[in-house]
């Protein structure tokens, strides 16, 4: 599997249903997007929609197949793979004149990019060589990778009809592997959410993750981290294993949608600069277990073809920003993810859901406790999800029905796991409060965080099925939506070559002067975070809880000294930017030395 991409920009997951078919919209442009491969179910209606718009058959699986989940989620990747395909060879057929996909392809790609650079000499070429290039660019023009996640947390047990358990193989994470490892697709699989050992065990039993005789991998691997350190036990895991990490794909920890994985204030910043001083060692490392493992089971390689790539997302959103990393920490590619979600023509967002996304402030999106994960999750006040759920409390019927059961891990109650957002699970929760607590305020206290739950399982798709006109299910159409903080610095809704425009400093798609810097937006969202916590712990500490607090605001403070022996080398900003983020530093600084003072 080559390299495809010809952009230095990626289309990260967005929850499990806006850009589940985003590769149909963007991949033939040489835009690479990734697809959640969490729910298969909203998959098979997706492929029955798209098969029976081309007029093509839908052979339905069932429940009552074996393996139902994997052969849904081949299913569907296959036909997806086949229609880019298609759509991109058309492209590669079209003419090159104005209002045409091959006109549209080279209009978006970066300026100084060959391809680019080759098409525009065509278009004042002498008239005996324009035939040649194009013919050059047409050969040299390649299509968007079509990527897939799987979030490893969501690896529940599944049951046959006889209420038996099923081996592990048939888990949730593990059947979705199956999935991809059996689709058609040459692309990679990006785990997210931190070690499964027993799913990461299992991708040694599929060809396809292992390097052909020419040294290529048919299906590659990608980690999405948080911190050098995750990366290190992660990559070294699975090298042991045979299996190789193409990729290290670096998440903020807070500046995010959807979950967010918090760092123990350990800055973006200063991980980057780990990961790029620390690259050969981490490259030197894994090769010779790898290499180990691969002699120990007989299998070729190719030890010049051993690469490892890094990529970056979470709260970019500027081109400044986004040369910046490409050039200071040398990252293959950055993500771009919640501006993509006011692009109707490229995320599946309905038009409820996009009108609040492009009013929403700063105090819009919210560090919620929502998810039934139990981690934090981004989250947008106001939207459809969340007016349902408040309905539902104020009639007295806290709760959501429970037809996926893709998070279904509480055992509070039984042997068979609940999901603590179901009704089920929330009114034996009430029950068991009413007979445990005494004083009435506790009690309010506690049901608040009980019913404060919603079903991201239905709510995360629901706006896929809206925008396409596909029957909602009768339990609930409300959409919940988890947008990372940068979108209350973008209002305008977008085409997805506006979008790149802006990305490439073409065109400027921020609506808010007042926008800081990524890395200072970070930094505040920790220290409110760290200030949280502090407020939220019970005194007085113990050693253990007070070396966590010493050690988070160590890190902060550390960052904050990186971030301002940084600051020269910020080229790609403005004096006047720079000179902003100097005094946001100063200001954030005060802060967090102000709050230590009164805390100790």
């Amino acid at each position: 599997m080559e390299n495809k991409s010809m952009h230095n920009f990626h289309i990260p997951v967005l929850g499990t249903g806006f850009s589940i078919d985003t590769p149909l919209k963007v991949a033939r442009y040489g835009i690479s997007s990734v697809i959640s491969l969490a729910d298969d179910m909203l998959m098979e209606r997706l492929r029955r929609f798209y098969l029976e718009k081309r007029e093509e058959a839908y052979v339905p699986i069932t429940d009552e197949e074996e393996d139902s989940r994997a052969k849904r989620i081949t299913a569907y990747l296959n036909m997806v793979n086949r229609i880019a395909k298609e759509q991109f060879h058309k492209l590669k057929e079209s003419a090159f004149e104005s209002g045409s996909e091959m006109v549209k392809y080279f209009s978006m790609l970066p300026d100084l990019s060959a391809l680019k650079i080759r098409f525009n000499e065509m278009l004042v070429a002498d008239n005996t060589l324009v035939a040649d290039i194009q013919k050059w660019l047409r050969e040299n023009i390649r299509s968007g990778e079509i990527d897939v996640n799987i979030m490893t947390k969501l690896d529940k047990a599944n049951y046959d009809s006889h209420g038996n358990q099923l081996p592990v193989e048939y888990n949730d994470a593990h059947a979705a592997l199956r999935g991809f490892a059996k689709s058609e697709l040459e692309s990679s699989v990006v785990l997210s959410a931190g070690m499964n050992p027993k799913l990461f065990s299992y991708m040694e039993t599929f060809n396809d993750f292992y390097p052909a005789s020419d040294g290529r991998f048919k299906k590659k691997i990608i980690i999405k981290v948080s911190d050098f350190r995750s990366a290190f036990i992660q990559g070294r895991f699975l090298a042991k294993k045979g299996l190789w990490v193409s990729e290290y794909r670096i998440e903020s920890g807070l500046n995010c949608g959807g979950h967010a994985f918090a760092t123990d204030g350990y800055l973006l910043g200063p991980i980057l600069e780990e990961f790029k001083e620390k690259k050969e060692e981490l490259l030197n490392s894994v090769t010779a277990l790898y290499t180990e493992a691969l002699n120990k089971k007989n299998r070729h390689y190719n030890i010049d073809s051993l690469k490892i790539e890094f990529t970056v997302q979470g709260g970019v959103g500027n081109s400044a920003e986004h040369n910046f990393l490409i050039r200071k920490y040398g990252v293959k590619s950055v993500g771009w993810g919640t501006p993509f979600l006011l692009v109707p023509e490229v995320m599946n967002v309905d038009k409820d859901t996009l009108e609040a996304l492009s009013k929403a402030g700063e105090n819009d999106v919210y560090l919620s406790n929502v998810s039934p994960l139990g981690v934090p999750f981004n989250y947008l006040r106001g939207s459809k999800k969340e007016l349902e759920k408040i309905e539902r409390i104020e009639n007295g019927k806290p709760g959501s029905l429970c037809p996926k059961k893709y998070i279904t891990f509480n055992k509070e109650f039984s042997d068979k796991p609940l999901c603590t957002a179901s009704i089920t699970y929330i009114n034996k929760k009430i029950k068991e409060l009413k007979e445990k607590l005494i004083f009435p305020e506790e009690y309010k206290k506690e049901v608040e965080k009980v019913t404060d739950k919603v079903c991201l399982c239905l709510g995360l798709g629901a706006s896929a099925l809206s925008v396409n006109d596909i029957e909602t299910p009768k339990t609930s159409n409300a959409t919940a939506v988890c947008p990372g903080p940068n979108i209350a610095y973008f209002s305008k809704i977008a085409t997805l070559k506006e979008m790149v425009d802006h990305i490439y400093d073409r065109i400027n798609l921020i609506t808010a002067a007042h926008r800081p810097n990524m890395f200072i937006k970070e930094l505040s969202l920790y220290i409110d975070y760290f200030m949280n916590k502090l407020d939220e712990s019970i005194k007085p500490h113990s050693a253990q809880v007070e070396e966590y607090f010493n050690n988070f605001h160590n890190n902060l403070v550390d960052g904050i000294n990186y971030y301002k022996n940084l600051i020269p080398d910020l080229k790609e900003e403005t004096i006047k930017a720079r000179e902003k983020i100097i005094q946001d530093l100063e200001e954030l600084e005060n802060k967090i030395i102000s709050k230590i003072f009164v805390a100790t």
